[in-house]
């Protein structure tokens, strides 16, 4: 099972990379610390206070697992819970948890023992709006289920952290009537993967496309289950854009710059294609960063983003070195229905391959899956 520490589920990585943004889904399998790779843009060598830099990007969270905008858009469309698990969960069955299962949970400075099936339904609540479609309710139930017993965040202490650190749990006094509901129709029943438990990340929003584990959750391995697949019910609202000094680019990159900010370079991007390595050019030298780097230094909602730089009346597209297209295009619209089976994950973009909701508001984002509800 994956080590709690990985890049997507590190609880400060993850509040800072995910921006903690107020939104409607669930983020579960947040970004662990151990990030390592490179990530960035060719901007311009234009002086500083003359340019503006501009980031345009989609998505919201990790990109690893389910995307909870894209489940609820499935669900409207028709699909079952296990038609959105099997989607976004590439190859895995549903099984039955051990009876009488007990999650660990740290609640501030103390460990409280909960029954599996009382710890889900003070989960799902949190993580995801009541209102949503009911086989969107059981698909996140039955999630965040799989999580808390593949996770081992405390090691042999604890399990999960009741905060953004895991998922958020708030216990009997999040339960609704519809999410109750959720998790008795799916009771006891979680992911598994060649018949073992499997590690079920999930989060807000993917902006068109999740992102292979490797590629977002860096210096992790390859998962068979966490493989990026297209998310056909994403659309425009999951885009963002935002623009900025080269100035106030520069202290927010704080240390990495070397010299005057020039702008960055973007050299891998994962299949979604979220950004895995980049370098800062300054004045004296470059920098390598990865792509959560950057996100968090700019508070971007996700690394699926592009860069341009805008010097007057003319805005120019920065180099690439991905091969991946350098503008995020929005997604087509969506089938009349879903499909039958989860679609095979695109062909690989050149480069190197390692491997926020929906409609309502969110209060809080967790580390290891997505938004939570408010």
């Amino acid at each position: 099972m994956l080590n709690v520490l990985m890049l997507a589920r590190m609880p400060l990585m993850a509040s800072t990379y995910h921006r903690l943004r107020a939104r409607r889904g669930a983020f579960v399998r947040g970004v662990a610390a151990t990030a390592a790779a490179l990530a960035g843009m060719a901007l311009c060598t234009g002086p500083a206070g003359a340019s503006t830099l501009v980031i345009e990007g989609a998505g919201d969270g990790h990109g690893v697992g389910m995307s909870q905008d894209g489940a609820y858009g499935l669900a409207i469309h028709g699909a079952s819970y296990q038609a959105i698990l099997a989607h976004y969960y590439t190859g895995t069955t549903i099984g039955q948890v051990p009876a009488k299962a007990v999650i660990r949970v740290l609640e501030g400075s103390r460990v409280v023992k909960v029954p599996l099936e009382r710890y889900v339904r003070g989960v799902v609540s949190a993580e995801m709006p009541s209102s949503w479609p009911l086989p969107a309710l059981e698909a996140q139930a039955i999630a965040s289920r799989s999580y808390a017993l593949t996770s081992h965040a405390g090691g042999s202490r604890f399990d999960v952290y009741s905060d953004t650190r895991s998922q958020v749990y708030e216990g009997v006094a999040a339960e609704t009537a519809a999410t109750n509901a959720a998790v008795n129709d799916t009771t006891g029943q979680i992911v598994l993967y060649d018949g073992q438990p499997a590690a079920t990340y999930f989060f807000a929003s993917s902006g068109g496309m999740t992102e292979n584990i490797e590629n977002s959750f860096l210096g992790s391995q390859p998962e068979p289950w966490l493989h990026g697949v297209a998310d056909p019910y994403e659309g425009k609202a999951s885009s963002w854009k935002l623009s900025m000094s080269f100035t106030a680019a520069a202290s927010r990159l704080g240390g990495l710059v070397k010299g005057s900010f020039r702008g960055i370079e973007v050299l891998a991007r994962g299949v979604s294609p979220r950004i895995v390595s980049a370098k800062i050019l300054g004045s004296r030298g470059t920098t390598p960063v990865t792509g959560p780097q950057l996100a968090e230094a700019f508070g971007l909602s996700s690394t699926w983003a592009y860069f341009s730089v805008k010097s007057g009346a003319t805005i120019k597209r920065e180099p690439d070195h991905s091969g991946n297209a350098p503008v995020p295009s929005p997604p087509a619209s969506p089938p009349a229905s879903p499909p039958a089976s989860p679609p095979a994950p695109p062909a690989p973009a050149p480069g190197p391959q390692g491997g926020a909701q929906a409609p309502a508001a969110a209060a809080n984002t967790s580390t290891t899956g997505g938004a939570a509800a408010g």
